[in-house]
């Protein structure tokens, strides 16, 4: 009898959250033939319709049921909704209108949450006229769902018209039609309704600050940004991890680390993207101390966290630290994708480290990493920086998609091992493929400089304008000046240099001057000299080439007098470099 009682209470349930409890009332209804009654395995229903692992022994407690009454439709409703199969939610609802019924407000919520699931828009209008019909419009919650339906499916007319006729909104109205306006892109209307939230005294979250901090992310916004943070300190908005990463991300990309710190000390919960966003930010500002000891605390590294750093080192120059924490990074399995593969292809590309692009290309093919355009215009740069030329031109014809930044470094890469044919050859046909950039005409010039093609090189300059709209830059003017000292016209190159529309940096006219010396013109030497001497007068290199000249020449009071300056001035002479890789470690 007391077993009977403990069964029969319609509290047991309630106060119960074990699934094994709900399976021994099912098995006693069974035992009892009252599984078939409605009211009965009412809450036998409810509670196996709340998990996806049980939704299924709903199911088939549901289909026993001769006449299901309205809530038990509504679980089942509500519990295919939140499963992988959203669509059998409109079934249920489908059939559930077959058996006399409309549905109440709770259908109707948990029917729109499928349609956005499904992205099903046109249904979701239809049930719309329902709702309008039965007089559920009223509802708070039932308008809520509504406005979540139409902006997550694009409508945002839809959204703001179910807004704009609520007699009642809460917070979660507000948050719904931002949302919306959010993942549409429509950055400025998510101002706006910050802005008239404010006018109606309606305290906003953390939902809604992520929002507003990511719109003014993307406008640029900075006074917006700075009176959401003192609106968080003033009305005591709690940083959650969303709202926390979003600052440290924003004030990261600013350049504000001490802001970002100061977000990333308050959060009271962090995950992996916290850590990753704060690495990140160090690395954006050049602080790669602060940022490696961070990346050295985190018990949990993802492989964000590694390719943050490791492009953090490649971005700083300091390429052998990123080549190195690529390889601890695979010593310890972890499998890096695109972004990582292309940031430590380029690292060797700077470094000349040949054997470790190859291990890193042969890796790519070997594990099935995505080849993308970055990827595949990487392995083009670092073959032709490392001098394999025949295996960068295999990789760019291999690739399926080609864009500016692979032809331009294929032609360069040509160019500077000397194929110049090659490249200019590569140049015609990128032309009837797209359009041509300030860098490949860089390509382009130093072929014709490399193969002393003087008039064709002029003729490529003047198309840059003419054919291409491109205005050339200090360094398409320092190519042709080297095109022309190469070739042994100094007074053109100097003649070029006075006809610039800008001023000759110090690069065009230490060509000029190393061409003096290699073509013993000490005339246009001593100009050169001077103009370097006044503009970069702490460069001892100036002064050494300068002196150069002068003994090439056999004039050597000249000579001496600048060595002299230079020991006068206190000026380092400059240091020579060389480097080897041993071991895979430069």
């Amino acid at each position: 009898m007391k077993f009977s009682r403990l069964f029969s209470s319609t509290s047991f349930l309630k106060s119960s959250n074990s699934i094994s409890s709900t399976k021994e009332l099912h098995g006693h209804l069974i035992r009892t033939e009252k599984h078939t009654d409605p009211f009965a395995i009412s809450d036998v229903i409810r509670f196996y319709s709340l998990f996806p692992t049980s939704l299924h022994k709903a199911l088939l407690s549901f289909n026993q049921i001769e006449r299901p009454t309205l809530p038990i439709w509504n679980y089942m409703i509500r519990g295919l909704c939140k499963s992988d199969q959203p669509i059998s939610a409109l079934r249920m609802f489908d059939k559930m209108r077959q058996q006399g019924f409309h549905g109440n407000n709770l259908t109707f919520i948990f029917i729109f949450k499928a349609c956005v699931q499904l992205s099903d828009i046109v249904l979701g209008r239809a049930v719309h006229v329902n709702v309008l019909k039965l007089g559920y419009q009223s509802y708070l919650y039932v308008c809520n769902t509504l406005i979540y339906l139409y902006g997550s499916c694009g409508d945002l007319a839809g959204a703001r018209i179910v807004f704009d006729e609520m007699s009642d909104r809460d917070l979660v109205s507000w948050n719904s039609l931002i949302c919306g306006y959010s993942q549409c892109n429509r950055f400025r209307e998510v101002l706006s309704l910050f802005g008239s939230m404010q006018a109606e005294n309606v305290k906003a979250d953390a939902v809604t600050l992520v929002k507003v901090v990511l719109a003014c992310s993307h406008i640029g916004d900075i006074d917006t940004v700075d009176f959401v943070a003192k609106y968080i300190e003033d009305n005591c908005v709690r940083i959650d991890v969303y709202l926390g990463n979003t600052l440290i991300d924003m004030y990261g990309r600013r350049g504000l680390v001490f802001l970002a710190e100061e977000v990333f000390a308050k959060m009271e919960e962090r995950n992996v993207v916290s850590w990753n966003a704060m690495i990140m930010a160090y690395a954006k500002a050049g602080n790669l101390m602060a940022a490696r000891e961070l990346f050295d605390k985190m018990h949990n590294r993802d492989l964000i966290s590694w390719t943050s750093m490791i492009t953090g080192y490649c971005q700083a120059n300091r390429f052998s630290e990123g080549i190195a924490l690529f390889q601890e990074m695979m010593a310890i399995k972890v499998k890096p994708d695109e972004i990582t593969v292309a940031s430590v292809l380029s690292a060797c590309a700077h470094l000349g480290t040949l054997d470790v692009g190859k291990a890193v290309h042969d890796y790519v093919r070997q594990h099935d990493i995505k080849m993308d355009i970055y990827v595949g215009n990487a392995l083009v740069d670092m073959y032709c920086k490392c001098g394999s030329v025949n295996t960068a031109l295999e990789v760019f014809f291999s690739m399926n998609r080609k864009d500016t930044v692979s032809w331009t470094s294929i032609i360069s890469g040509l160019a500077v091992n000397g194929f110049h044919d090659n490249a200019l050859q590569l140049f015609s046909q990128m032309l009837e493929r797209c359009k041509p950039t300030h860098g490949t005409f860089i390509g382009v010039l130093l072929a014709c400089a490399h193969a002393g093609l003087v008039d064709k090189g002029l003729e490529y300059f003047d198309s840059m304008e003419k054919h291409h709209g491109l205005m050339p830059e200090m360094k398409h003017y320092g190519c042709v000046v080297d095109l022309l000292c190469r070739s042994g016209n100094l007074n053109r190159a100097f003649e070029f240099i006075n006809l610039m529309p800008m001023a000759a940096d110090v690069v065009l006219w230490r060509m000029l001057l190393s061409a003096c010396k290699l073509h013993g013109n000490v005339v246009l030497a001593e100009i050169a000299a001077n103009k370097l001497l006044q503009l970069d007068p702490d460069n001892g290199g100036n002064y050494v080439l300068s002196s150069s000249t002068y003994a090439t020449a056999e004039r050597w009071d000249d000579a001496m007098k600048i060595r002299q300056l230079m020991n006068d001035g206190a000026v380092q002479r400059p240091l020579g470099w060389s480097s080897i890789e041993v071991n895979a470690i430069v």
